[in-house]
């Protein structure tokens, strides 16, 4: 340390830390205040020396160069015990890293170009008559499925279920960020149905259970593991993966039932960044708004972002008429990071019937969830998301030059008020036939 006791280096820096990271290290130093004072600054020596803090680092735009940066990062972290640069992330500008409050001073000591350090939060996961509710299957019937479009599920992985392999194969690619596995599978379960919202097409139920687009490809994307927990930076990397394989695999969507409390004091945090990153690069974004409703202002992170499809929840009630359906009391409402209005846009969200990885995490916690043999029920805007995915990938079969911006268009203008506040259920109730039209 130079000089500074934690309380101090929270003080002096407090501009350069995310509000999590300085509430991590006041609690550091907590426990000294039970201590006789002749001890605190022994302990909080070895303190700062050893205790590890995950972060994420965010480099000025402007920086000369972020591999320069991050080559004398590593050169200063060289000799401090158990510290290291874990990813880079150079299409935002960001690093993430494993450091002691001591090395955090080190790096923002010898770094003006440091623009803030983020305790790497903990992120979290967030069809029978789902599709119809939708009015997809208008567009079935014109034989608009999906096909020749790929969905990025960044989740908890993708099991090879039947609905996905036949009659042909759908699964795309697999890229695994948790366990480094080459071959699609899916230990919580959350990933598969997700997959299932968007494009399962009903192969083991006749045809029953299916989702808005039952032709297009899935790209799973392991971001969470068997708990459906993970960080910010491991799902920054997820996004990152896609944004750099857009071409190699014709990413056109990518699915994010996830996410983490917000920071209301910072509206564009790395993920956020990351998320607009890949809509810039031509990717559309469906991001879940949360699981928090029905208070106002508790839209999650990446769902904050005023670029990106944020979608709520609504009940169906599991029927196919409008009529008596209901925003879901879990449905994170905005607005967003200021007065951002957010969600954009709600769909069904609620006991919605996908597909089932059997022995999963939630395959076995939740037995009752079971239908059938192959299909699983689960409820929150984790569902909804996927679902939007899946009529947006209609959306770009009807019109594969439309860039993110006018699939957004067109899913709010396709969205039917329900005479809810803009907070809370964004332009309205999606029914994607009217997009095509």
């Amino acid at each position: 340390m130079y000089g500074f006791s934690m309380i101090q280096l929270t003080r002096k820096y407090h501009h350069k830390f995310d509000k999590d990271l300085r509430q991590q290290l006041v609690q550091l130093y907590r426990p000294f205040r039970r201590i006789p004072c002749f001890m605190h600054r022994h302990l909080e020596k070895l303190m700062v020396k050893f205790k590890k803090l995950p972060v994420v680092i965010e480099l000025e735009e402007d920086a000369e160069s972020f591999h320069t940066s991050k080559n004398d990062m590593d050169q200063l972290l060289k000799h401090e015990s158990r510290c290291k640069i874990s990813h880079d992330y150079p299409e935002i500008s960001c690093l993430s890293a494993t450091l002691t409050p001591s090395s955090i001073e080190k790096l923002i000591y010898n770094h003006p170009n440091i623009k803030k350090v983020y305790h790497d939060r903990k992120v979290s996961a967030y069809l029978d008559v789902a599709s119809p509710t939708i009015r997809a299957q208008a567009l079935h019937d014109q034989g608009l499925t999906g096909k020749n479009v790929n969905i990025a599920v960044v989740d908890t992985g993708v099991h090879p279920h039947t609905d996905l392999k036949q009659p042909t194969d759908r699964i795309v690619a697999f890229k695994d960020f948790v366990k480094n596995k080459t071959k699609p599978y899916d230990d919580n379960g959350h990933g598969t149905h997700c997959a299932g919202d968007a494009a399962g097409n009903g192969y083991a139920s006749d045809g029953n259970y299916r989702g808005p687009a039952p032709e297009a490809g899935i790209i799973g994307v392991k971001v969470l593991d068997q708990t459906g927990s993970g960080s910010l930076s491991t799902v920054a990397a997820g996004i990152q993966w896609c944004i750099e394989h857009k071409a190699e695999y014709q990413i056109d969507i990518i699915s994010l039932s996830l996410g983490a409390p917000a920071d209301q004091s910072n509206c564009n945090d790395p993920l956020v960044k990351m998320v607009d990153k890949a809509w810039a690069n031509g990717i559309v974004v469906c991001v879940a708004a949360g699981n928090s409703g029905p208070d106002k202002r508790t839209i999650g992170t990446p769902g904050n972002s005023s670029t990106i499809i944020t979608v709520g929840a609504m009940d169906d009630q599991n029927t196919v008429d409008r009529s008596d359906d209901e925003i879901a009391p879990f449905s994170s409402r905005g607005p967003a990071c200021g007065q951002t209005s957010k969600p954009d846009v709600v769909t069904p969200g609620v006991n919605i019937i996908s597909l089932r990885s059997p022995s999963s995490y939630l395959d076995k916690t939740q037995k009752s969830n079971r239908v059938d043999n192959d299909y699983f029920s689960l409820s929150g805007t984790s569902m909804a998301t996927p679902i939007c995915a899946g009529a947006c990938a209609l959306i770009l079969e009807s019109s594969p030059e439309d860039t993110p911006d006018q699939v957004k268009t067109k899913i709010l203008q396709a969205a039917v008020d329900q005479g809810l506040p803009k907070y809370v259920q964004g332009a309205g109730y999606l029914d994607v036939s009217k997009a095509i039209e």
